[in-house]
């Protein structure tokens, strides 16, 4: 997808502010937000040409990134919003008003790392339909990075863009309260059954073989609970802190505080599950049935 009209002017790396076709419907343009949480930017993508285009995710409130968003060629009508993470939507509120455009996409859940400034025209829900001038985006509630992920399908051309639920070179920080593991995991199941051939992730490069990275994400989620249950089987009794650099002794020490939430969200997922324990304040395995 990367020169779907084959003129060789493709390239190999992510260029904020530069348009970037993916096919003959769909063009990238990424914010210049590049960092150890958002890769080279958060992606935005523009669907149609000419008039009636639909913007998902317009960004941060990046002046630069939104004076591109205004100069591509078209008329902004729809604003889509995958969550309300401060590098996804806080551009949506200033491009409606510079353009008009109905904003799509669900209210922010209660948190400082939300933007609360979202406030969308249309809810949207699991399995809604918004029929755009060429073609249909169906909206799929997505929970687990965020309580209200939406992934946007456009079904004619089985292109999913996955937000922060699926993102490229890296899997997402799952961070409760709002962050919930089991509804990850249940969400990247259920992308399983759905007519898609490429993702279209919020950072980073278009991915194919989506079934063969869904079972990556989900395979490296599972060795993580294991090693969560390992390692707390070898402490003993173990503070979060105590326990992150033995579970992700992988990691580099200074990613540990991004980590440490994720292994939060495990240990809140094995506690539901009866698997592990917590008093005040200490994690402990629950011993074995026999």
């Amino acid at each position: 997808m990367a020169d779907p009209q084959g003129h060789g002017t493709a390239f190999c790396d992510i260029q904020p502010g530069v348009v970037m076709r993916l096919s003959s419907r769909v063009r990238r343009l990424t914010a210049p937000n590049a960092g150890m949480m958002t890769g080279p930017g958060t992606n935005s993508y523009l669907i149609g040409d000419g008039d009636d285009i639909a913007v998902i995710d317009p960004g941060p409130t990046d002046p630069d990134h939104l004076r591109s968003l205004l100069n591509v060629e078209g008329r902004i009508t729809y604003i889509f919003v995958t969550h309300t993470h401060k590098d996804h939507s806080p551009a949506a509120a200033l491009l409606k008003r510079e353009t008009g455009a109905i904003l799509y996409g669900c209210a922010p859940p209660p948190g400082e790392n939300q933007d609360q400034s979202f406030q969308p025209d249309i809810v949207l829900t699991d399995g809604d339909i918004v029929t755009l001038p060429c073609g249909v985006l169906r909206a799929l509630h997505t929970p687990g990075h965020a309580s209200n992920h939406l992934c946007f399908l456009l079904q004619d051309e089985r292109l999913l863009f996955t937000g922060d639920h699926v993102m490229q070179g890296s899997t997402v920080v799952i961070n409760p309260p709002d962050g919930d593991m089991a509804a990850y995991v249940a969400s990247l199941n259920r992308l399983k059954d759905e007519p898609v051939d490429h993702f279209a992730p919020g950072h980073g490069f278009i991915i194919g073989q989506p079934a063969g990275t869904i079972d990556r994400l989900l395979r490296h989620r599972t060795l993580r609970e294991k090693k969560t249950l390992t390692g707390l089987k070898s402490l003993s009794r173990a503070t979060l802190d105590e326990l992150t650099p033995v579970v992700y002794d992988d990691v580099p020490p200074h990613k540990h505080p991004w980590a440490a939430r994720s292994l939060l969200a495990h240990l809140i997922k094995l506690k539901a599950e009866g698997a592990v324990t917590l008093t005040d304040g200490i994690w402990a395995a629950q011993p074995a049935l026999r």
